[in-house]
């Protein structure tokens, strides 16, 4: 078995082992009925906006990164290219809304496509470092009640994103090598070259937007909270952002499935003793999936050359240069 099939059966292992367990757990509850009253529907409307505000935050946001190597990136672009890689990873295993991301910047910019996949790495940092700072410090010194066991997990992520970063700086001072060596050290180069880029000025104002952003995702959060009825406010509803954030930047099944929903239920459970959340998981999911899934699968037919990109994705043609 090939490395790339071996991890996407972990992948799948993973998604298929939390989706059991999310189901055992769902039947032993009460049926989920969606709130139909006027003021929750306004409420899940609401919410909805928040999240649009939230992808368009992303979106500049991705146009700034591509700005750290250079890439000639229109916002307009980097916006629908933003809702088109949610669209991918909602829709496709292991994340490959990310790869379809990167491929069409690459076809839009005329930038390499291994720069393109390395500015998706500064993005995964960026998020990584803010939901794992947020999750650290209201877990360890403001909701210390909440009883979570997984800071060290994150510490471990946090020692990554370190281990990262001096890669990032030691990798272009590498100058003798095995060709072979040599070439890995280029692509390996080329990966992290909008990482280390984010030790600066800009990499700084970067990572504060990019928590702004999340705390405009847990506004959604609590929003959804408040249209269900469920006691989830504040800090709470930040932290539960961070960790579900953090269970989702696991490659998995398509749209998180089984990863996202335990997440949500074990911190609800945690944060506020609710043993029943099946309904706020599934308002969380109308409105942090399906909308955004839709625009994006809308934006890559009329903008991103439709189904012919997805084929010529399958065939590997995009990845020859």
């Amino acid at each position: 078995m090939t490395v790339a099939r071996r991890t996407i059966v972990v992948q799948v292992a993973i998604s298929v082992i939390a989706l059991a367990a999310v189901a055992w757990w769902a039947s032993r509850q009460h049926m989920p009925a969606l709130p139909d009253s006027g003021d929750a529907v306004s409420g899940l409307v609401g919410a909805v906006g928040l999240y649009v505000l939230a992808t368009l935050a992303r979106g500049e946001r991705w146009h700034r990164v591509l700005g750290l190597v250079g890439a000639r990136s229109h916002r307009r672009d980097a916006y629908s290219l933003t809702a088109i890689g949610y669209m991918g990873n909602n829709t496709l295993p292991a994340r490959a809304g990310d790869v379809l991301k990167c491929v069409l910047t690459a076809r839009r910019t005329g930038m390499p496509t291994p720069d393109a996949f390395g500015a998706a790495v500064a993005e995964r940092v960026l998020d990584a470092t803010a939901l794992g700072a947020i999750f650290l410090v209201l877990g360890g010194f403001v909701l210390t009640g909440a009883g979570l066991p997984a800071v060290r997990a994150v510490v471990l992520l946090l020692a990554g994103l370190g281990v990262l970063a001096v890669a990032a700086m030691a990798v272009p001072r590498i100058r003798r090598a095995h060709p072979r060596i040599q070439r890995a050290l280029e692509l390996a180069t080329a990966l992290l070259r909008p990482s280390r880029a984010l030790l600066s000025p800009t990499g700084a104002l970067l990572l504060v937007g990019t928590l702004l952003i999340w705390v405009l995702e847990a506004t959604v959060y609590a929003t959804v909270a408040h249209a269900v009825a469920l006691p989830l406010h504040g800090l709470d509803a930040l932290y539960l952002v961070a960790l579900t954030n953090l269970v989702a930047l696991i490659p998995a099944a398509p749209g998180y499935v089984g990863t996202f929903d335990a997440a949500v239920l074990f911190g609800v459970k945690a944060l506020t003793g609710t043993a029943s959340a099946t309904t706020y998981v599934v308002a969380l999911r109308l409105v942090l999936f399906l909308p955004v899934t839709l625009a994006g699968l809308v934006l890559l037919v009329v903008r991103h050359g439709g189904l012919s990109t997805l084929r010529s994705l399958r065939a590997g043609r995009e990845f020859a240069g």
